[in-house]
This record gives structure tokens, C-alpha cells and sequence, in this order.
């Protein structure tokens, strides 16, 4: 299978017709045709459904396109930054995060980074689980999350662990308490986020099925600031990492657990086995003295 497959097939995918979709990629209708069965039999899967009334993506078109799209995508922007690269005679660096990890003293890495002439970031959020297909696919070089996933591919190094705190709308009857999961639990909980899975959703879960408490799941949020903006308007309440009380939200506050040995880790993941390079090197060095500021009470 090649890449002209892939193009092929989706344009075929917007346009539900071979006569439009040939003419868009300036070739002719049979050879289009004959393309499109050939991805279908190594697929192994009708994509379309043929009939008088056109074309049509069977549940399995529909699959492949949104992973075809996806593909492509990643081609397209991959190409883009090489060029910007080469152009430009710098080293491109990527790093993946999830977001609840750049409240704390992580933006200083990029920050410091940032101050080379010869670099070129390339930030992106991803979750855990994404990190690791990104970094085995050299979209990134580092990753930040909070899951430690097993990848002979992939090494990864807990840098600390990071208390949990509940994020409550204000008014709410634990503010101003120390509560414990018990207590926790009578309330309407919203988890994030929804999708990938698994994820800091299912970590929370984990944290209530072991205590054998029942909770009730009011909402569930992809992103961590969709949670804390349904936790202002009184829906529920959330738990997050302890930095994320940085961040400034009218119609919340934060109250830290009983329980002091429930945290969540924040994980670097690299590729395994690779020599480090240089810009690797000094990322490494300016994450030694944050971890140690972190682990010693001191921030930058």
C-alpha cells in the first residue's frame, strides 16, 4: 500500500463519485477504478458500497477514512516541518505533554530550550498513550504524561510524584476540609478525560474501586479545563494534580486530601537506546535541576 492509495481513496471518500474524483486528481475514471479495488482487496474489506444510486462508504470505508485522513495529516505536517527545518538550518525538537503537567515548572524547560538559535520547538498535546506512538513514529523526541505504559520501544522515568487535590465549586460543603475519598464520594464526580482511553480518568477510578466506594459519574470531559469549567457551574467535583491549583478559575477552589499517598506521577518518556543527542543532553540537564527544585520545595 502506498501513500497515492491513501490520497486516492479519500478524495473517491469526499466525492461518493469516480468521474468527480478523477477529474480532481487529473487522471481518468478506470485507472482510478482499478486502484481503489486493488487498496480493497489488500485491505481485505469492501470500502464502498456500489449501486445505480452512486457510491456509498460501507462501516468499514467509514473506519479506514478516518484513519486514512489521520495519515495523511501526520505526512502532510511531517513534510511541512522538515522543509521549515531545512530552510531555516535548524534542529527540530518535539516534545508531547499532557496539559495537566505545563501548569508546574515544566514551561521552563521549553522556555530555557527556546533560548537556542539553532532549535526549532515543536510542541504538542498528546495523552500518554499518544506520546508513545508519536515517539515511535519520530514525530516527537520527548514526552510528559502521567501513565506508565510498557514499550520495549519506549524507556520512561518517573521524575516525581505529585499529590492529588479536589477542585470544588465555591460554597461547596468540603471547602475549607481536609477530605478523604469517603467523603468524596457522596458527591457527583466529573472525570477527564473521556476519550483515549486509558487515562488520568481511569487512574481516578482506580483510586475508588480499590476503597470498594461508589461513585457517581456525573460527566466526563476530554480536556482539563472543560472539567474545571463544569466544576464553576456546580455539576460536580473533579480531583487533579496539585499544579494545576495555579491556574486561576473564578467559581472554584481547591482543597488538598487526607490521604497524602494518593498522587499521580509525572513521567518522561524517551525512545530507548538512542544516544542522546546534544539539544537531548541539555534538555536532560535543565530537567535534573527542576525535578531536584521540585523535590526540594524550591521553584524557579
Amino acid at each position: 500500500m502506498e501513500l497515492r492509495h491513501l490520497r486516492y481513496f479519500c478524495v473517491v471518500a469526499e466525492a461518493l463519485n469516480f468521474t468527480c474524483a478523477a477529474e480532481r486528481l487529473h487522471m481518468s475514471q478506470p485507472p482510478l477504478s482499478r486502484q481503489i479495488k486493488q487498496l480493497e482487496q489488500e485491505v481485505g474489506a469492501e470500502l464502498f458500497e456500489r449501486s445505480s444510486r452512486g457510491l456509498r462508504l460501507t462501516p468499514a470505508g467509514v473506519f479506514f477514512q478516518q484513519h486514512a485522513l489521520q495519515i495523511l495529516e501526520k505526512v502532510d505536517a511531517t513534510t511541512e516541518a522538515t522543509r521549515r527545518m531545512a530552510r531555516s538550518q535548524r534542529t527540530l525538537f518535539g516534545i508531547g505533554f499532557v496539559p495537566s503537567v505545563f501548569y508546574g515548572q515544566l514551561p521552563t524547560l521549553v522556555r530555557d530550550l527556546r533560548q537556542r538559535d539553532n532549535l526549532e520547538l515543536s510542541l504538542a498535546e498528546l495523552t500518554s498513550v499518544q506520546q508513545i506512538q508519536a515517539l515511535k513514529a519520530g514525530r516527537i523526541d520527548i514526552g510528559f504524561g502521567r501513565l506508565r505504559i510498557d514499550d520495549p520501544e519506549v524507556e520512561q522515568e518517573i521524575l516525581f510524584n505529585e499529590p492529588l487535590v479536589a477542585a470544588l465549586p465555591l460554597g461547596h460543603p468540603l471547602e475549607g476540609t481536609t477530605p478523604n475519598c469517603e467523603a468524596l464520594a457522596r458527591y457527583p464526580l466529573i472525570i477527564f478525560p473521556a476519550k483515549p482511553r486509558p487515562s488520568m480518568a481511569d487512574m481516578i477510578l482506580g483510586i475508588f474501586r480499590r476503597q470498594r466506594l461508589k461513585i457517581d459519574v456525573v460527566q466526563e470531559a476530554n480536556e482539563l479545563q472543560t472539567a474545571l469549567s463544569l466544576v464553576a457551574c456546580g455539576i460536580g467535583i473533579t480531583l487533579v494534580p496539585e499544579q494545576v491549583k495555579r491556574v486561576q478559575r473564578e467559581g472554584i477552589t481547591f482543597v488538598s486530601l487526607e490521604d497524602k499517598s494518593l498522587t499521580t506521577p509525572v513521567i518522561c518518556s524517551r525512545r530507548r537506546g538512542e544516544k542522546p543527542s546534544p539539544i537531548m543532553q541539555e534538555a536532560n540537564a535543565i530537567l535534573e535541576v527542576l525535578v531536584e527544585n521540585r523535590r526540594t520545595g524550591r521553584y524557579p
